[in-house]
């Protein structure tokens, strides 16, 4: 499953879903959490179940549920029994702890579906990125947050005045993303908040395109085509990965070879590698 871009929709919304099916993101969060007032929960609930029993294939559907130790973390469950979302997304997680603990309500709910954790909530999640590798959990990737974490510990915010993380922040943000490569799964960047910025959201995706991260949330479907851009290989890219490629493919027993004037070994392989296939080449 490609994830570029993950689109966040209310799920008390349902008139949105067909608007955000549209928008082209790789995957919809239909939101129990924080886009739903407690009044909605029920009818959220209800939207989101009818969605995945009446959808045929199409765009991925995963669902965000309320914190593991909530009441209506349960309620979301018992709605969604039986049902297979491509993955629950799990705020306020806190590690390997976190999601072992909600695989296993899942299968007692009879729900068949990977968890993608929102793994910077609470200042002792921060502390337990390292655990996911060892989690024995289906993961659908690692997220995070740069907006609860501020309000848990009284910090004034999270960003500079020109956009930019603070430094805890920034911190928080790349042990994310070392998290979620040490167990192998997408590492997903969290949401440009300023939806109407368009330039700023797709400098702001190039960035974490060039850092590492696989992909990014989004809260608009404005923001979609940006972020799949920025997270798609462009022709210059692939055609010198195609280079690097066939280069080694030609001579299969070098570590190391020239090409263009430059130096390339094993780590530009595995480089090349990576560009095609979030190009979408297989080869």
């Amino acid at each position: 499953m490609r994830l570029r871009s993950l689109l966040f929709v209310p799920g008390d919304r349902p008139e949105r879903f067909a608007k955000a099916v549209a928008s082209g993101a790789d995957a919809l969060i239909l939101d129990l959490e924080d886009s739903v007032s407690s009044s909605a929960k029920k009818v959220a609930r209800s939207a989101i179940a009818l969605h995945l029993q009446e959808r045929q294939g199409g765009v991925a559907v995963f669902v965000r549920v309320n914190p593991l130790d909530t009441d209506l973390c349960a309620e979301d469950l018992a709605a969604l029994r039986g049902l297979s979302p491509d993955a629950i997304v799990l705020p306020k997680a806190e590690g390997a702890v976190s999601v072992r603990q909600l695989a296993n309500r899942l299968a007692e709910m009879d729900i068949d579906a990977p968890i993608l954790p929102i793994a910077t909530e609470t200042p002792a999640a921060v502390f337990q990125l390292g655990t996911y590798a060892e989690s024995d959990v289906r993961l659908a990737g690692l997220t995070w947050g740069a907006e609860d974490l501020p309000a848990a510990i009284g910090a004034a915010t999270s960003r500079e005045d020109d956009g930019r993380f603070t430094p805890p922040y920034e911190l928080a943000r790349s042990l994310t993303l070392f998290g979620a490569h040490a167990a192998g799964v997408p590492a997903i960047d969290t949401v440009y908040p300023a939806f109407r910025d368009l330039g700023g959201l797709a400098a702001y995706a190039r960035r974490a395109a060039r850092d590492g991260f696989t992909g990014m949330m989004a809260i608009h479907p404005g923001q979609v085509a940006p972020i799949n851009a920025a997270f798609t290989p462009d022709a210059k890219q692939v055609e010198q990965a195609r280079r690097i490629m066939a280069a080694f493919a030609a001579n299969p027993g070098a570590g190391a070879l020239q090409l263009d004037g430059r130096m390339i070994d094993a780590p530009h392989l595995k480089q090349a590698r990576i560009t095609l296939d979030r190009a979408g080449e297989t080869d």
